[in-house]
């Protein structure tokens, strides 16, 4: 699959599906790879040209200097349509993935079809809990937050049942290069969207898991209230929903792209 250069840095991007179908592209969540879309990729591809990629920083793609901004990571996704010739593509972000999805909404409405925000959110107030994270890291590595990690992307229940999944999200997280998360990480604490939600056009659904302590069900109706027209649904999961409750995620965002 192609590597697409962005701005010196080149972006690791797989592309699936019928060459004919409407563009569906995925989006990942902060300390995961375009692998963690696998539950979904055969049932998207029956209907999408799947595009899936590795943000900077993250998986196969490359680090540039952080830190990173909504702008820039907005404008990575764009650049990846430009290069395969993609004019509109419906969007589907989780967590990170659904933060960029809101800058594509209010700055990029004319390459978008239909946006799919799960698990995210569009402002943190206390910037000083990135900050701490950071130092943490800067000075542990990412190995000393696997634990906290799994404990909000997951419920304890699914960690408890599900080991050989909870394994390989440890092994992605532990994969992404330090630097890159950082700068990631410095992109979220610097964020805010809440003037940029009433500016999105396009038909929104926002996912929420009832169990989510990193991006609450508050942080979605904050935006459900100021994204015009745009959908709630719940999902019984922690962060991760879509690896969580597969085919929960799957069939709500199946039902809202392809709803006429």
């Amino acid at each position: 699959m192609p590597m697409i250069e962005v701005d010196g840095c080149p972006i690791h991007v797989e592309v699936e599906g019928p060459a004919g179908a409407p563009a569906l592209m995925l989006s990942n969540s902060l300390g995961t790879t375009l692998n963690m879309w696998d539950p979904q990729a055969r049932a998207f591809t029956e209907k999408f040209r799947l595009i899936r990629y590795d943000r900077r920083g993250h998986g196969r793609s490359g680090v540039s200097p952080g830190p990173y901004t909504m702008e820039r990571l907005g404008r990575d996704a764009l650049a990846i349509l430009d290069a395969l010739g993609v004019q509109k593509t419906h969007w589907c972000g989780l967590s990170m993935g659904g933060m960029v999805g809101q800058w594509l909404g209010a700055h990029a409405p004319e390459r978008m079809e239909r946006i799919i925000l799960s698990n995210t959110s569009c402002y943190y107030a206390d910037k000083e809990v990135w900050n701490a994270r950071i130092r943490f890291i800067r000075e542990k590595g990412l190995s000393a937050i696997v634990e906290g990690t799994m404990e909000r992307w997951f419920t304890k229940g699914f960690r408890e049942r599900s080991p050989q999944v909870i394994q390989r999200m440890t092994d992605m997280l532990l994969a992404t290069p330090l630097d890159g998360y950082i700068a990631c990480c410095e992109a979220v604490r610097d964020m805010d969207h809440r003037a940029l939600l009433s500016n999105i056009a396009a038909p929104t659904l926002i996912i929420a898991g009832t169990q989510d302590p990193a991006t609450t069900v508050q942080d979605a109706q904050f935006m459900h209230a100021r994204i015009k027209g745009a959908r709630l649904a719940p999902i019984d999961a922690a962060h991760i929903s879509n690896i969580e409750q597969p085919d929960a995620f799957t069939r709500t965002a199946l039902d809202f792209l392809t709803a006429k």
